[in-house]
């Protein structure tokens, strides 16, 4: 498919490496630098110019595209964009953007502005929080299948009972795989005779039951998420605690400025909205944050946020998620104590990639800046999966792929080496990147 995609950005930037060697790619932006910088780095043309500008379209191609995806960091540039592009040629159109409000609009109007679909940045970061809010320990979390299966990354401590051991030996859950671990910037495909160490990042897929059973034995905070602080009235901030609330919690929030702090208490019932600066750690200490289970830090700037993590964590707060902006900053977060970063920009990126592999994939999760996926593909007649048991199957199959679990007419199936996969079933798919696309065509 021919792909035009309007922003250079981050998200722009994800997209295109993901898309660069199965469609023909087109990146439009209007800085120079970014646009030579592009030329070199990726197989994709590149044009500078002003995507609300039609020419501009035209010149990219915009008569022969399949697909039109805008992702500036201006919400309305965004839809102009699409609804430019709508109006001249019969393409499918991606817009991308930070305020719900639009989204829900757009959602409400049966397509408006000439965009097919909308993605919301904010909504989708107050979405992985509450996931990950909700297991200790996990530093990611997805479900597939309709929520019948789920997929969690979590860190191993020192005093896990299973660090040291092998997979085989960790290995008593009645419907859990172990994918994957991440040690040392590196990733290792599971096998029996594999052996976790302390300070592993262990994936691993299953039932919702066996997840949770699994956080509670490998972490060093055996109780999900009661009390929630955010600090921050941001959008991020305003849309997460709006999350949490639709889920029946009630958690407090910290908001500095005063018109904004009033703002968001009168449109969220179920939130004690503190007006107070949070890097005051007398008025932290006076109003117990220290005895939060999560603390998110949701203010406009990377460095804020790490700062009121870690005075968080000094108070003794169970766990610590960090909104940060700069992609570079994820691992420095982590090490210097803060349990989980988000960026914004990654979680866009993922969704809008998982919608361009609809007529493949059912669900896309990007693990570890895309050094592997988690995917759901349903399978058909001609997958080398069907009709076959699996420890066969998968020797048809490169190095770098585990399969993790198996949904069928509604029933989560865990995968032994016996099990037949049958045409129809949907597999949940853990991949090496570098080899996605060829285990895609293949099952």
């Amino acid at each position: 498919m021919y792909v035009i995609i309007v922003g250079a950005g981050e998200v722009g930037r994800s997209i295109a490496a993901n898309l660069e060697e199965t469609h023909d790619v087109v990146v439009v932006d209007q800085d120079a630098d970014v646009v030579d910088e592009l030329t070199y780095s990726l197989d994709v043309l590149t044009i500078r110019g002003d995507g609300t500008d039609l020419e501009v379209l035209r010149e990219a191609g915009l008569e022969q595209a399949g697909l039109v995806i805008a992702c500036t960091d201006n919400d309305e540039t965004n839809a102009v964009v699409c609804g430019a592009a709508k109006a001249t040629a019969e393409v499918f159109t991606i817009a991308r953007v930070r305020r719900r409000t639009l989204l829900e609009t757009w959602q409400g109007s049966q397509g408006a502005f000439g965009v097919d679909f909308m993605v919301c940045t904010d909504l989708l970061t107050a979405q992985a929080i509450f996931r990950i809010s909700g297991l200790p320990s996990a530093h990611d979390v997805d479900t597939f299948a309709g929520g019948l299966i789920r997929m969690a990354e979590f860190d191993i401590p020192p005093e896990s009972p299973i660090a040291d051991r092998t997979v085989s030996d960790a290995d008593c859950y009645d419907s859990l795989t172990f994918a994957a671990i991440f040690r040392d910037n590196e990733m290792v495909v599971t096998r029996g005779d594999t052996v976790i160490r302390a300070g592993d990042r262990v994936v691993v897929i299953g039932s919702p039951a066996s997840i949770n059973e699994f956080a509670d034995e490998v972490a060093t905070m055996p109780e999900e998420a009661e009390e929630v602080v955010i600090v921050g009235a941001s959008e991020i901030g305003y849309q997460t605690a709006r999350e949490f609330e639709d889920h029946g919690f009630r958690p407090r929030m910290i908001e500095r400025d005063h018109d904004r702090a009033r703002e968001v208490a009168e449109s969220l019932p179920n939130t004690m909205v503190m007006e107070s600066d949070a890097t005051n750690s007398e008025f932290l200490a006076r109003e117990h944050v220290g005895e939060a289970d999560v603390v998110v830090a949701a203010l406009d700037s990377d460095e804020k946020n790490l700062l009121v993590s870690l005075l968080a964590d000094r108070l003794g707060v169970d766990r610590t998620v960090a909104i940060i902006e700069n992609p570079e900053y994820a691992d420095l977060f982590e090490t210097v104590g803060v349990d989980v970063a988000i960026n914004p920009r990654e979680e866009t990126a993922e969704e809008i990639i998982r919608f361009t592999r609809t007529d493949h994939t059912e669900k896309v999760a990007m693990l570890e800046h895309d050094l592997a996926e988690v995917i759901e593909i349903e399978v058909g007649e001609e997958s080398v999966l069907v009709g076959r048991e699996i420890a066969e199957a998968t020797d048809d199959l490169p190095e770098g792929v585990v399969i993790g679990a198996i949904s069928r007419s509604g029933e989560h199936i865990t995968p032994r080496g016996s099990t037949v996969v049958q045409s129809g079933d949907h597999v949940i798919v853990f991949v090496d990147a570098a080899v996605l696309d060829e285990v895609i065509e293949l099952i």
